[in-house]
């Protein structure tokens, strides 16, 4: 891939619950994506590209849980072990936490509430609006979630967008979800490459 100015890498929820077999949540191969995405955040950082990174950070009880009426395992509690960023993740730039009100925090761009559906931004637009970035790579975890969310809503807001098939994991909650979404972010104009 090739970064400039007014280009921006978002590495997507690279966190330990997530890319450590260990994790609550662990999305199978989810630890070999980070030495791609460093060499990725280098690449970057080296072109002038400005890197961020997107974090879960759920409180201890939300209805994104399935022990609170949710879908998923107890995940990325704030402050524990598991919310943390994988240790061998070069960090090169500003951190966005997502799900800090009990929100499901699919896209690093805004999180909905489980119950009202009404949405928020978590600031990741205005982030990228006052650098002056006009296209985006996306990297991360888990490709038919958040990876899928933060793409797609890259794209609705007007930023080319790309997704390095190299540097994503789906969950596949479902067998072939990683490759619907796939076909999702295509279809919305998302470049997979």
């Amino acid at each position: 891939m090739e970064y400039r100015p007014g280009g921006a890498l978002i590495v997507v929820d690279v966190q330990n619950d997530f890319a450590d077999p260990a994790g609550s949540l662990y999305v199978t191969g989810g630890e070999t994506v980070v030495p791609f995405v460093n060499t990725e955040i280098q690449a970057a950082t080296k072109a002038g590209s400005f890197v961020v990174y997107t974090q879960d950070w759920h409180p201890p009880a939300t209805p994104h849980f399935a022990k609170d009426g949710g879908v998923w395992p107890v995940h990325c509690v704030a402050g524990t072990w598991g919310a943390g960023l994988h240790p061998d993740l070069l960090v090169a730039g500003p951190l966005l936490r997502k799900g800090t009100g009990g929100e499901d925090g699919y896209s690093g761009f805004a999180v909905r509430n489980p119950v009202s559906g009404a949405e928020t931004s978590t600031g990741l637009a205005l982030l990228l609006e006052e650098r002056g970035v006009t296209s985006v790579v996306v990297v991360g975890l888990a490709t038919d979630y958040c990876v899928k969310a933060t793409a797609l809503d890259a794209a609705a807001g007007g930023l080319a967008t790309t997704v390095l098939a190299d540097g994503i994991r789906p969950v596949n909650l479902a067998p072939g979800d990683g490759a619907r979404a796939v076909a999702e972010m295509v279809a919305a104009g998302v470049t997979i490459r």
